[in-house]
Formats: C-alpha cells, structure tokens, sequence
C-alpha cells in the first residue's frame, strides 16, 4: 500500500484534462438542457412537460458539477468562452463564483475536522458540545440539519445561504452574490409573465429538484454511518478522502446524472481529476476501492439523514438520542 505522500503523486495521473472529451460533456449537457426546457415551456400535453421539467431538473445537477469542476480548474482552465456560460450558469443557479470559491476551497482543507469554522459545508457539533449549547443554538443547528431544509435547498443552501448572505456579509467583496439573487428570481419571475406553467415547468421545478439532490449529495458525502472524523491535530488530507469522503453508489444513469460526484472521495484526494476520470481513478488505485460507502436508496437515505452529532467516545455520527 502507498503512504498518503504516494497516493497523493499517483492520483496526478488522472488529474489530466482532455479538452475535446471537456467540451464534448459541456456542449452535449448544455443541448440536452435546453432540449429538455424547450419541451417543458412548449405547448405539448402536461404530462410529456412534466416528464421534461423533472429531467431537466437532474441534467442540472450534472451542469453544476461541470461548474464545480471549472471552478476547482480540473476543466476548462484557460478558456474564457467556457468559464464565462458556467460562470453564467452559477449566477443563475444562486451559486456565485466568487462565494463557491471561498466556501468550497475551505471546505476541502478543513472538512471533516471535529472543531473549526465549517464554512461550505454542514456544521457538525459534538454530543458534548450540543449538551452545553444554549436552546437558540441547538435550536439553528438542528434546523440546518433538518431534512425538510435540506429538501428546500434552493432557498436555504443556495439562494440564503450562497448569494445573499455573503453579499449582506461582504457586499464589496461579494456583490455577485446580489447579482446571483436578482438573476435567479429574475429568471423565474421573467418565465412567470408569460405563464405560471411556464415558470413552474420551465425554472421553479428544475431548480428546485437541482437543487434539493445538490444539498442532500454535499449532506451525504460527509456525513454517513461509516465516517470517521478527526481532531485538528490528527487531520490529514489524505486521511479524511479516504476515511471521512464517501463513495455513493449508483445506477450508471443516476451517476451520469450527478457528474460522478458520488466518488467524492477520490474527489477529495484530488480535486483537480476531472469529473469524468474519478471512475478510472478509483479504479486503478488500490486505496481507493474500499471507500465508506452509501447510496440513493430509502433506507439509506433515512440513515444519512438521522446523523445529528459526533460522538468522541463511540467515534461515529450518532442521533440526537446518542443511538
């Protein structure tokens, strides 16, 4: 086995990017998206729309993580023309670039730390540290937790908590933060003035459904059965891909769907692979093959989701009743 020194230099081998294979994803995601909202705001029956909109609402998730890869540089570094439609599409998805850079580049050298700012990602509070809090803060950190917000993604996660917030924290050096905000709602409520159905099967529904599985996959890839965090002193980056990063598994459609984001620990390792080299990644390094795993199914969904503190003392997630 590799030390995490060796691990680190072997995963540079697929952090690689082939242009043509780049722009082949964007284009053809981008065609498929714009096939998909034509059907939805079109005269056709109801059914065959709502078909569309909810299809609409998965290709872009994958969009997004084509934006994620351009903002981490695994794709398009360079190339004005592709920054500049996914630096559109971040504005109108309520994720701003400069608010998704700083929040997201924390969050890979700090995730999975027991203490510390959890800035872009879900805050995590130790079962002792919950006992102490006060009734408003258990009150806020459970309500950030909570299934029925993070279903509400769009408002919660993206349109508060990734636009305008930042911009009222920081107007100067977040003003896209506003302009994501006016450009988001904008869009919709432009949608809205040539019909509700429109606005709803054309932006409302998509977004939202985006949006959604977008909070619930960020929820999930650090916060499962099987994950294990550890004190500042003991973090590591390679330590918390491998052991606190978990591999979704997927239907090949599901993960065509979500950009193969499930391999977020091979992700983690290395954030400059781009999405369509994680499978070969995991594939060819040993280290990488034995991930804490979950997946999309019910019931494990339903175990993700009742995570709510960190015991020190069992060394895992429990419930808020330490089960």
């Amino acid at each position: 086995m590799r030390t995490a020194k060796e691990l680190l230099i072997a995963s540079k081998e697929f952090a690689k990017e082939n242009r043509v294979v780049s722009w082949w994803h964007l284009l053809s995601t981008l065609a498929l998206a714009i096939v998909l909202f034509a059907a939805a705001v079109s005269g056709l029956h109801w059914g065959i729309r709502s078909v569309a909109s909810i299809a609409l609402g998965l290709v872009w998730v994958r969009l997004f993580i084509i934006y994620h890869d351009v903002q981490h540089n695994a794709m398009f570094k360079g190339s004005t023309t592709a920054r500049f439609v996914m630096a559109l599409f971040g504005l109108i998805t309520a994720s701003p670039p400069s608010v998704w850079r700083r929040s997201h580049d924390h969050h890979h050298k700090h995730n999975s730390k027991i203490f510390g700012a959890h800035i872009g990602s879900y805050p995590i509070m130790t079962t002792q540290a919950y006992a102490n809090a006060g009734t408003r803060h258990k009150w806020v950190y459970a309500a950030s937790r909570h299934p029925l917000l993070i279903s509400l993604g769009y408002f919660t996660v993206f349109l508060w908590g990734m636009s305008l917030r930042p911009f009222l924290q920081n107007p100067a050096r977040h003003f896209d933060g506003l302009v994501a905000g006016v450009l988001s709602l904008g869009s919709m409520a432009t949608l809205g003035w040539f019909g509700l159905d429109m606005m709803l099967l054309g932006m409302t529904i998509p977004i939202m459904i985006a949006a959604a599985m977008g909070a619930y996959l960020f929820y999930a890839q650090h916060n499962f059965p099987t994950a294990r965090l550890k004190p500042n002193s003991e973090w590591s980056h390679v330590d918390a891909a491998l052991n606190a990063s978990s591999y979704i598994a997927m239907s090949p459609l599901m993960h065509w769907f979500t950009g193969n984001i499930g391999y977020h620990h091979v992700h983690h390792l290395n954030a400059q692979i781009p999405f369509y080299r994680l499978p070969e990644a995991m594939a060819s390094l040993e280290e990488l093959q034995t991930p804490g795993i979950t997946t999309l199914k019910f019931g494990d969904v339903l175990a993700c989701l009742r995570l709510k503190l960190w015991s020190p003392e069992q060394n895992r997630f429990v419930t808020f009743a330490g089960e």
